[in-house]
């Protein structure tokens, strides 16, 4: 029987192993991610040695993880079959403080100015102390690759001290078990085992495998050329990360260098979830630095209103902190959210131009992102603005234009974007707004949901074009000129009838006065909230409101209705007034601003009663 050699930690390696089991993880469970790194690491080694043409021990045997839970035992055993160590690495990885068998192999290589083949993700030291959040004990058995390396069995209940010996017939490679602590019994459960792989290391680059079942099935497509993949591939993915049914969309596969180095691998779902009201869509984005999960739906890697896109982030660069649960550096955070944010825009424009089906589906299903990224998102806005789509006075129903068609084709003069909020397209054409519009062969963008009016308020103008409503109050427009054989209400006469349609209607009006706009209508309301769309909101948001507020009436003298409504005002007849009450009503009709058309009825009914006799 071999010798055994009881060591005592380092001072220091007391006090982090105190701070690892204690307070380092915020989840217990990350102690699996952590020793399934270093088991990929070792391999990893092993497989850079292999490359360099070295003599190994063991030289047929797979590199592979090997993960067996017991139940009955209360023990977890995690298997490689990579590197494994010399007495001299178990105490320097393994006794000395926060030492790092990974980060001293990269500066050897980087010494020998080669490590262009190397990729490893795990911190030795660290890591393998979480084993002692959920572990009584812990013993490793180990044997190096290295020809006539002996085994060796480290032990230890991470209090005070370890012991080293010798142990025969040991393949290469390290076995680790964890002797569970009696709140810990649920990682002896295969199930658990299986669920924490799958969720933190499904993409290690080497087979694990839990009881013989392979979990890591799924292969890291982030990590490969566009070209070497399939559609089918990508559609499996995309379920997988998504944990969805549907086929993507469109998605968006691409790697750079600089200005970071990142692998990215982001999908558009084909439906919107949130406008079905299953409520706010929580973030779908999963960040990984060499494959290894670090953060699940990563909430500041992408801004708020991109929280319908799924997929992955892998980045080198990541400055985690120890426990490399969350990121440190809030600058390279924010870098990532522009390079990937500014690359995902693109791609958008790109499809728009390149496949204008496939984007109208896309502006259908997720418009309501986009608006909320130009109003609220200063960073990304110019990119955003060139990707709103809408119908115009000038398409068909269903065709949509962006704002840079829009302008591309303003008529000489034209200084400003004008748009119109309605319901509907037919609505909206059907109201006395765009006439002057119509006069004048000006094109008016259509909006058909509240936001728009916000998003554009928000914006302001797009390529030095304002952009206003064409509801707005203080809309500034060339009198249109007078059809010949117009009859004419005088300017003194008009103020009169002014005043008296004031009278008539009372605090339901601010003013009433001469339309600049008008062409074939009487009359329009106009709003001080600047566009009915919003006075709309504004209602909305308070049902309280029994009466429209006061807004401003203009009339159209030329119109035959104003100049019959004159006649009778002059006459004293008692129909004036009532018909001057379904004047303005009309008006807010054609606004879409009537608070309750019960309060008509009784009006009608009295027009109707006089109509007829």
């Amino acid at each position: 029987m071999s010798q055994i050699e009881t060591k005592e930690f380092q001072t220091e390696i007391r006090q982090l192993l105190d701070i690892v089991i204690n307070s380092l993880y915020t989840d217990r469970e990350i102690f699996l991610r952590e020793l399934v790194s270093n088991a990929a690491d070792a391999s990893e080694k092993l497989r850079y040695i292999q490359l360099t043409g070295q003599e190994i021990q063991d030289k047929d045997l797979p590199l592979e993880i090997r993960i067996t839970p017991d139940e009955n035992a209360f023990t977890l055993t995690i298997a490689d079959s990579g590197m494994g160590m010399t007495k001299d690495d178990l105490i320097e990885n393994l006794g000395t403080i926060a030492h790092s068998g990974s980060k001293a192999f990269v500066q050897r290589l980087a010494e020998a100015g080669d490590n262009k083949d190397v990729n490893l993700i795990g911190q030795f030291g660290v890591g393998f102390y979480s084993a002692f959040m959920v572990a009584d004990k812990v013993a490793l058995t180990t044997r190096s690759y290295q020809p006539e390396a002996l085994g060796y069995r480290w032990e230890s209940d991470g209090r005070g001290d370890y012991s080293i010996s010798e142990e025969e017939d040991l393949p290469r490679g390290t076995h680790i078990t964890l002797y569970l602590k009696e709140d810990a019994h649920d990682f002896a459960k295969a199930d658990t085992v299986k669920r924490i792989i799958k969720q933190y290391s499904s993409f290690v680059p080497y087979p694990v495998f839990v009881n013989d079942e392979k979990i890591n099935t799924v292969q890291a497509l982030w990590t490969k050329n566009k070209n070497e993949v399939s559609e089918e591939e990508y559609t499996e993915f995309y379920k997988y990360v998504a944990n969805a049914f549907d086929e993507p969309l469109l998605k968006m596969h691409f790697s750079s260098d600089a200005p970071i180095n990142i692998n990215t691998l982001l999908f558009v779902p084909s439906s919107n979830m949130e406008k079905f009201g299953f409520g706010r869509m929580d973030t779908g984005i999963n960040l990984y630095c060499k494959k290894v999960l670090i953060q699940e739906k990563a909430k500041d890697i992408l801004p708020e209103w991109l929280r319908f896109v799924r997929g992955v982030i892998d980045s080198e660069e990541l400055p985690l902190n120890i426990s490399r649960e969350t990121m440190q550096d809030s600058a390279l955070v924010a870098k990532l959210n522009k390079v990937v944010t500014s690359r995902f825009l693109k791609f958008l424009d790109e499809q728009a131009k390149n496949e204008p089906e496939k984007f109208k589906t896309f502006w259908s299903e997720f418009s309501i992102f986009l608006k909320e990224g130009a109003a609220n998102d200063f960073t990304h806005r110019q990119e955003i603005m060139k990707l709103l789509r809408y119908e115009s006075s000038k398409t068909g129903e269903g065709e949509l234009i962006s704002l840079g068609d829009y302008v591309s084709r303003m008529k000489e003069g034209q200084e400003l974007i004008y748009f119109i909020n309605g319901p509907t397209r037919e609505i909206i054409e059907k109201g006395p707004y765009l006439e002057v519009f119509k006069d004048k062969d000006y094109e008016v963008i259509y909006t058909y949901e509240g936001i728009d009016d916000y998003v554009f308020d928000m914006i302001r103008e797009y390529e030095g074009k304002r952009l206003i409503s064409a509801d707005q109050e203080d809309l500034k427009l060339v009198d249109t000129d007078n059809a010949e054989g117009d009859k004419l209400i005088s300017e003194e006469e008009l103020n009169e009838f002014s005043v008296w349609l004031k009278e008539v209607l009372g605090a339901k009006v601010t003013e009433v006065r001469e339309s600049k706009r008008l062409v074939d209508s009487p009359a329009i309301i106009l709003s001080h909230y600047g566009t009915h769309s919003m006075q709309r909101m504004m209602q909305m948001m308070n049902r309280d409101l029994h009466d429209v507020p006061a807004g401003i009436l203009e009339i159209n003298p030329k119109h035959g209705l104003i100049q019959r409504l004159n006649e009778l005002r002059k006459q004293e007849d008692s129909f004036a007034p009532l018909a001057a009450e379904q004047l303005f009503a009309n008006a807010q009709i054609a606004a879409g601003i009537i608070v309750d058309p019960r309060s008509m009825v009784n009006r009608l009914n009295e027009i109707l009663e006089k109509a007829l006799n």
